[in-house]
């Protein structure tokens, strides 16, 4: 995955803020947002430690669950002509337009 860094085992995206000329982290996966700036990515790593930190501090404090539970379903919304095409693709592979999803989506992640 592009733009993505690993502090302590959780996985964030980075972004650049033109506006404020700072980098941006967010941490994925959490039951709620937890994002940080800084101006190098040393900074970044280590503004990133400390929002995690005070993130599950608090987190511990409320008894709230830090991290976010995929169920393994989603939605998704299509143009009529888009869904008809897909079911027709995985029909073409007699796999099921669940399954054709599933490879679609571990190829775009994880390649060919």
């Amino acid at each position: 995955m592009k733009n993505t860094i690993e502090i302590d085992g959780h996985k964030a995206i980075v972004t650049l803020d033109p506006e404020i000329g700072m980098f941006r982290g967010e941490f994925l996966g959490l039951a709620r947002g937890a994002d940080f700036y800084a101006a190098s990515v040393k900074e970044l790593i280590a503004e990133g430690r400390k929002s995690l930190k005070v993130f599950l501090d608090l987190c511990k404090e409320k008894g709230i669950e830090p991290f976010r539970e995929f169920s393994g379903r989603f939605n998704v919304r299509l143009d009529a002509k888009l869904h008809e095409t897909a079911v027709l693709a995985a029909a073409t592979e007699k796999k099921s337009l669940n399954e054709w999803v599933t490879h679609a989506i571990e190829t775009a992640i994880y390649g060919a």
